[in-house]
């Protein structure tokens, strides 16, 4: 029976299940905080330290389990492909796994969305990026810059937008708004905000814990936030038709869209189908088949995805060892 662990290592949270032929058992899910991307300063010790303290205690359940391989999507793999291979060999060295495959936490959503086949999925989260494969093998990007040079209308530029409309409230500079009252229940004073959001060394991931308060003002009819949600569902409908224009083909091109932020519901979602509607080219948005963690499953099993030319793949050279699962105390990080 082959044995598998997927990881979805994003910017907020590091989730970990593992296979053993059928189904993965909810109980087989671990979920620890996330990293703040392989592009990062200390990107890949960060995230190494993430990835074992997700999947180590799957592992500790079962001390005598060999997996065949284990696949992560990571964020910000694709801006650092170098990092990501880097990753892959430190967590060969680390996990009882024949083979350890690493790639963007975006290609392995795109491969669960869509069950490995071609498309275009729009990823968001605490960022956003838009991935698109074409019946032609041609490979598409757009956006994905990280929150200080793009990831433009995900969950911290949400709420990074929110926050600076209630800053403006504060100073008097802007117009009045509950957006201000909103930060301050979730933050505190707001004189102190520019400390609380860089407090944790991962600003993205708190400014994005803002994105749902945004969306609440914004269905309440608050017009800073309104706004706010608009532009951002203005900005990846354009995010996903720059993806749509890139991929060849000519046939309706199949787009889902997955993330965590999708939970924001119509108030994101209703302007985004909007935006998707005036594409050049026919698009059948769907539903997602699967999610990143599935994603993640197959590219674990399956070398022969459209996606492998943007997964770093290590294999031992030997065979494996029958040792011990390694301690489940993650590495200390510099």
């Amino acid at each position: 029976m082959t044995a598998a662990v997927a990881v979805d290592l994003g910017k907020t949270g590091c989730r970990a299940v593992l296979w053993e032929g059928g189904a993965a058992p909810a109980h087989d899910v671990h979920e620890v905080p996330g990293a703040p991307g392989l592009a990062a300063g200390n990107g890949v010790a960060l995230a190494r330290a993430a990835v074992r303290a997700a999947v180590l205690p799957l592992l500790e359940r079962r001390p005598s389990l060999r997996l065949a391989a284990v696949c992560v999507g990571a964020a910000g793999a694709a801006a650092a492909p170098e990092a990501a291979r880097e990753l892959a060999g430190l967590l060969l060295e680390d996990l009882p796994a024949d083979e350890v495959a690493v790639t963007s936490d975006a290609v392995t959503a795109h491969a669960g969305a869509l069950g490995g086949r071609t498309g275009v999925v729009l990823a968001i989260g605490t960022g956003s990026v838009a991935i698109g494969i074409g019946d032609d093998g041609s490979y598409v990007r757009v956006d994905g810059w990280g929150p200080w040079l793009g990831d433009e209308g995900s969950g911290a530029w949400i709420g990074a937008a929110g926050l600076r409309a209630a800053l403006r409230a504060h100073d008097g500079r802007g117009p009045d708004t509950a957006l201000l009252s909103a930060a301050a229940a979730r933050f505190g004073d707001p004189d102190r905000l520019p400390s609380a959001v860089g407090g944790d060394g991962n600003p993205a991931r708190t400014a994005a814990s803002f994105a749902p308060d945004v969306a609440r003002a914004a269905a309440e009819g608050d017009a800073a936030a309104s706004a706010i949600v608009r532009d951002a569902a203005t900005a990846l409908g354009e995010t996903v038709l720059a993806a749509a224009r890139r991929v060849g083909g000519e046939d309706t091109l199949p787009v889902t869209i997955t993330g965590g932020l999708t939970g924001l519901g119509e108030p994101l979602l209703g302007p985004l189908r909007s935006a998707l509607a005036d594409s050049s080219r026919p698009l059948h948005l769907q539903p997602p088949l699967g999610e990143p963690l599935d994603g993640a499953r197959l590219l674990a099993l399956d070398a022969s995805a459209p996606h492998e030319p943007h997964v770093a793949r290590v294999r031992r050279s030997t065979s494996f060892p029958t040792v011990p699962t390694p301690p489940v105390t993650p590495p200390a990080v510099a």
